[in-house]
């Protein structure tokens, strides 16, 4: 019997190795990548018939990663396999495409579970957020929306690159501004956020969808 093909995308190569070892005695795992445009690449190049996918990638996220899959591989089943047990972030997955959403410190089973549940076409949410995500999904997302409208087109703009890997540097040259204007809507958005770093920015602006703006045209993935 033909078994289902994997690519698994991680950037903690221990965490990959263990991994490795749940999934290969029941599926083949074709590739491991560590970011996510190099799983953009494996996908399109090896199309699996699974992507186990992490939230937190150097590049590109992984809730990018899976929205830019998604615009020509809308049958690849995917599954968020991360340590983020927030609700906020298991919509936001779900809202990017993922059939799936499991916590790695779950156990092993678990895992297993939700790619035998998507591969007959059922999404799969961890036992541990399904009373979570039902009552959100009931209520809406009405918080993410005015998180949305917080923000200037600009400084979207400016926030994409950055979580892209971007530095302040080649941003500007992107967006044809100063580098010293990037700074200031960087800072700027920290400071209307309280927020104290780049990073924390970033993980902000991925749970609360803002990343999902009408930037897509500014710059085009290699």
């Amino acid at each position: 019997m033909k078994r289902s093909r994997i690519i698994l995308a991680d950037d903690h190569r221990i965490v990959a190795e263990g991994l490795k070892s749940v999934i290969e005695p029941e599926f083949e795992l074709v590739k491991i990548v560590e970011d996510g445009r190099a799983l953009i690449d494996a996908v399109t190049e090896l199309q699996p018939d699974v992507i186990i996918v992490d939230i937190s990638m150097p590049l590109l996220n992984g809730i990018e990663a899976v929205e830019q899959i998604r615009k020509c591989n809308k049958k690849v089943k995917v599954i968020f396999l991360t340590m983020y047990a927030d609700i906020s972030y298991a919509i936001r997955a779900q809202g990017a495409g993922a059939d799936g959403y499991v916590l790695k410190h779950s156990a092993p089973h678990e895992l297993l579970e939700a790619i035998r549940t998507t591969l007959q076409g059922k999404n799969y949410i961890t036992p541990l957020l399904e009373n979570d995500y039902i009552e959100k999904q009931r209520k809406g997302s009405k918080e993410r929306y005015k998180e949305k409208a917080f923000l200037t087109k600009r400084q979207r703009e400016v926030l994409q690159l950055l979580s892209e890997g971007y530095a302040a540097k080649e941003v500007a040259s992107m967006l044809n501004i100063s580098t010293r204007t990037v700074e200031y809507h960087k800072y700027q958005m920290m400071k209307d956020l309280n927020i104290n770093s780049v990073a924390e920015l970033i993980r902000y602006a991925v749970k609360h969808d803002i990343l999902s703006c009408d930037c897509d045209g500014i710059f085009k993935t290699p």
